[in-house]
């Protein structure tokens, strides 16, 4: 049996605790956009939290580049864990520090392999619905003429751009709220053709089931069909070694099983000559 590398064995025992920082990255994010009233204390201890999270990330990909028996192949198949790494250092934003975080996550959980397809799609949905909310109601609560001014409305905004309704009640009036918006419209159809995608594999894999159970019962009648068949064939050969056995012995009257005609006819000789003989009158 092979044994997992040591790269595969990191990636294991980090997923949990990469997974609960990612929550702490949430929480973090969100608790200044939605008490915004918070103590200085708090948005401060919110930002250090969130740069920790990336920090953390950021240590788990040198030490998985570490780990890799040829690197120059890691760093090219892994160029998106590396440009999510890299971005906030560009241009330290919080928005920035968000997507890089949410694709990291997004990454490893899809090497996860008792991670399934339909809770990967729930968490993406859950995670699209509240990261966007957040993200465009820190953009445009204080627009001037922003229409998102607290966290319903920048939810409601998030499903009904998600689902590509676009109601028209709520939108983003800055630029950056936009690039949130269009963000979130190629997610919604990305997910939903995920989840179209996912239920007609279903279906698919459910007919092919039925298909396969009934060639099978087919089969299986073929085979009982053919047995008849066989066993109809030995009847009738039987039948007829039979029938030629009877017919040689009756045309032949001198066998030794052979009876006279007479005695076949129930009368003995005796009897049939006295029955033509009259007696005479005395």
């Amino acid at each position: 049996m092979k044994q997992p590398s040591r790269q595969a064995r990191w990636e294991r025992r980090t997923q949990v605790p990469l997974l609960v920082l990612a929550v702490a990255f949430a929480v973090a994010y969100a608790v200044p956009i939605v008490a915004p009233d918070a103590g200085e204390g708090v948005h401060r201890a919110c930002t250090h939290a969130e740069w920790a999270v990336w920090a953390a990330f950021a240590v788990d990909y040198l030490v998985r580049l570490g780990l890799a028996a040829d690197r120059r192949v890691f760093v090219r198949t892994h160029w998106l864990d590396l440009a999510a790494v890299v971005l906030p250092l560009v241009q330290p934003l919080r928005l920035l520090r968000l997507v890089a975080t949410l694709m990291l996550v997004g990454r490893r959980a899809r090497m996860a392999p008792q991670v399934r397809l339909t809770t990967y799609v729930a968490g993406a949905v859950v995670g699209l619905l509240m990261f966007g909310s957040l993200a465009v109601l820190s953009v445009e609560r204080d627009a001037p003429r922003g229409n998102i001014k607290n966290l319903g409305d920048a939810v409601w905004w998030s499903f009904t751009t998600m689902t590509t309704v676009g109601y028209g009640d709520h939108s983003p009036t800055t630029g950056l709220g936009r690039l949130i918006a269009v963000g979130l419209m190629l997610s919604g159809i990305a997910l939903l053709g995920v989840v179209t995608a996912n239920i007609a594999a279903w279906f698919i894999a459910r007919f092919e089931r039925d298909d396969q159970v009934e060639r099978m019962q087919l089969a299986v009648l073929r085979e009982l069909q053919d047995e008849v068949r066989a066993l109809r064939g030995e009847v009738a050969r039987l039948r007829g070694g039979d029938g030629d056995g009877d017919g040689g012995g009756a045309d032949d009257g001198s066998g030794p099983g052979a009876m006279p005609a007479q005695a076949a006819a129930g009368a003995p000789p005796s009897c049939a000559g006295q029955a033509g003989v009259t007696s005479p009158t005395p």
